[in-house]
């Protein structure tokens, strides 16, 4: 490799380090998923939630199993809670939980809104909160217990959608919680949006809540909202099991590729792109031929006509006529031995008249030549005159035969 080739590679490599570099140590941009998954510290985890649930609780179980299955295998007692912003349990499971529930447990779900079988079950109807009036889609949640503060109203100010019981039945539904949109600091909730139910079913006893936000990092770290989380939670008899879902999470954990520890770790995801980017500099620099270019050699130029030209300027010059004869006939006749096929040891009437056929000449002319040609080689000397008349000749009888040589 020459040294300029050198050179651009440890300008590629620096290059690259410089921009590894920067990349690493650049500020990571806010996740904002609604993940709503324990092991999540992200604004929209319930890390948080999680944390503090251990605290006022001995005996919290995450369950990463589909409650269908879990309920079948395992025979419990308690609260088995739900938040995320959506779930659908389906016919089968959701009959599983309502059964489970009627044997004398508790159900809280939160979600932005749930499947119509849940609500049909319950006798509710839910309807999405008009945002016309609310131009920066901010709203405050308050709980209306008399046993809690009912003046304070928590703030949530993330855009979204929320939606709130509609035409509850009173004789067999609490209301638990309200919402509405947020009119300032310390101002109590004026429009009666019901967001929190509760209601009793068989031996036990279901919770409803539009607001799963109440459960993420983003609200609970923003004080005075813990208290507003804390509300909820004593809602729950927390001297029996707490059962934690994290199925129906939207950040649960799995695995989609082998590649996914690697690439979940920023040191070895750039090890690994250090790696790639190695191989592809690999491969362009030694993938190249090592061997020198070949200089390109012109073929020796043919100069035989030169030559010939030289030699015979000098023998025209030197008066050399009869030289230069014998070398014209001489040529003429291997012309004739070459390209017409005929023997010149004989010159006679009969080699004219095979001559004159293949040349394409007339008898005359061709005897005229012969003659001619007959005449010169019996003489010692040639003027310029007779030398010039033998090459007109010889050229004017080759011409004839033009047409057939060609060929």
């Amino acid at each position: 490799m020459t040294k300029k080739g050198k050179i651009y590679i440890s300008l590629v490599l620096l290059t690259i380090l410089a921009i590894v570099t920067v990349e690493m140590n650049k500020p990571k941009e806010l996740n904002w998923f609604p993940s709503y998954a324990t092991h999540h510290k992200i604004p929209f985890g319930s890390y948080v939630f999680s944390e503090q649930l251990q605290r006022i609780s001995e005996d919290v179980t995450i369950v990463e199993r589909p409650p269908f299955e879990y309920l079948k295998a395992n025979n419990i007692k308690g609260t088995y809670v739900f938040y995320n912003g959506g779930i659908n349990f389906g016919e089968q499971e959701l009959n599983a939980l309502l059964d489970w529930v009627d044997a004398g447990n508790t159900l809280m779900v939160s979600a932005v809104d749930f499947e119509a079988k849940l609500l049909d079950t319950l006798n509710l109807n839910t309807k999405s909160i008009n945002t016309v009036a609310n131009f920066n889609n901010e709203y405050q949640v308050q709980l209306v217990n008399p046993r809690l503060d009912k003046t304070a109203a928590y703030k949530f100010g993330r855009p979204t959608t929320f939606f709130h019981f509609h035409d509850i039945d009173t004789l067999q539904t609490n209301v638990v919680g309200l919402i509405d949109k947020y009119r300032g600091e310390n101002e109590p909730v004026e429009d009666s949006l019901i967001n929190i139910i509760k209601q009793p079913f068989g031996d036990g006893e279901i919770i409803l809540n539009t607001f799963p936000q109440a459960f993420t990092n983003y609200f609970m770290l923003n004080s005075p909202n813990q208290n507003y989380t804390a509300g909820l939670l004593s809602y729950l008899d927390t001297s029996q099991p707490i059962y934690i879902d994290t199925y129906y999470k939207s950040g649960k954990k799995f695995y989609t590729s082998p590649m996914y520890i690697l690439l979940n770790n920023d040191s070895l995801k750039w090890a690994y792109y250090m790696v790639l980017i190695a191989v592809l500099i690999y491969i362009i620099f030694e993938g190249k031929r090592k061997q020198r270019a070949i200089p390109i050699v012109r073929p020796l130029k043919n100069q035989t006509v030169d030559f010939t030209r030289t030699i015979s300027n000098m023998y025209y010059e030197n008066g050399k006529h009869k030289d230069i004869a014998y070398h014209k006939v001489q040529h003429f006749l291997d012309y004739i031995r070459n390209t017409m096929y005929l023997s010149t040891s004989e010159i006679n009437d009969s080699f004219i008249k095979n001559l004159s056929a293949r040349s394409n000449n007339t008898i005359e002319d061709t005897k005229k030549l012969i003659e001619f040609i007959e005449q010169i080689d019996g003489k010692t000397h040639l003027s310029n005159t007779e030398l010039e008349r033998l090459n007109t000749l010889i050229e004017n009888f080759k011409s004839h035969n033009q047409w057939k040589t060609k060929q």
